[in-house]
Parts: structure tokens; C-alpha cells; sequence
């Protein structure tokens, strides 16, 4: 009576078994690679603009650096640096540093002597001393 019956064979019942662990695996796998891809934002700030107030070789002039948010999280600048040279203390942004992400905004370097025709690059840093941005420009004629 029991031959009557028949039942999966081990190498089917291998091979299912196989198949299942494989989609469950890949299933986990597509889960958390979306949760770290998540919780991994991007720091990045664009200088879309640096507009020269003043005139050529005023030490009353100013650079005024307008920038966008283009990373996927908020981002505060710690530190600007013009031509390689820290001027953190000479930034006037009515205290406002951080952005959120997509944001825009302006802040002004001031007291910088520049110069018709020369480049000027600024660099912008985040607390931990990581580069957010950069752009440069030659000072109008």
C-alpha cells in the first residue's frame, strides 16, 4: 500500500529549497540596500554666482557669494577660504550658514581688497574640515 504513494524526490525537494533561500536573500538584500541608500544624504553646496561690490583695489570691498543647497541634506559652512586663505571672521550672513537641502541663499565676504582682472577663488567647509564647494572668478574691469 505505501509504494502507491509517491512523494518529492531529494533533488527536487534540493532545488526548491535552493530557490526560496536565493529569493529570500535578494529580497533582504533590495530591503536594506534601500535603507542605507536612505539614511546616506549628500553634503554639497553650488556657488551659482560671486558678485563684486566696490572697486578695483578698495579695501572696503566685498565679494558676495550666492549659493544653492545641491546636496539631499541640511549643510552649515564652518569655514570660507578665499584664494587659500581663511576669512571666516570677514563673513557677514545676518547669521544664517545653514542650509537646508534645495535651499538658496547669500552671505558677503567682506573687507577684501580686490584687484580688476584677477581670479578669486573661494572654497567652502564644513565643521569636520570636508569640502562643500568651490568656484572661481576674476574680479571684474
Amino acid at each position: 500500500m505505501l509504494k502507491s504513494r509517491k512523494a518529492l524526490s531529494p533533488v527536487v525537494a534540493s532545488i526548491i529549497l535552493i530557490a526560496v533561500t536565493v529569493a529570500v536573500s535578494i529580497a533582504v538584500a533590495a530591503w536594506m540596500g534601500a535603507l542605507t541608500i536612505g539614511f546616506m544624504g549628500t553634503s554639497s553646496l553650488t556657488i551659482t554666482d560671486l558678485e563684486f561690490s566696490g572697486s578695483s583695489g578698495n579695501a572696503n570691498n566685498s565679494i558676495v557669494v550666492h549659493i544653492r543647497n545641491s546636496g539631499t541634506k541640511q549643510v552649515t559652512i564652518a569655514k570660507v577660504h578665499l584664494n587659500g586663505v581663511d576669512v571666516t571672521s570677514k563673513i557677514a550672513s545676518n547669521g544664517k550658514l545653514t542650509y537646508a537641502a534645495g535651499e538658496t541663499g547669500t552671505f558677503t565676504i567682506q573687507n577684501v581688497s580686490w584687484v580688476s582682472g584677477n581670479p578669486y577663488e573661494v572654497k567652502l567647509f564644513d565643521a569636520s574640515n570636508n569640502p562643500l564647494g568651490a568656484s572661481q572668478e576674476n574680479a571684474p574691469s
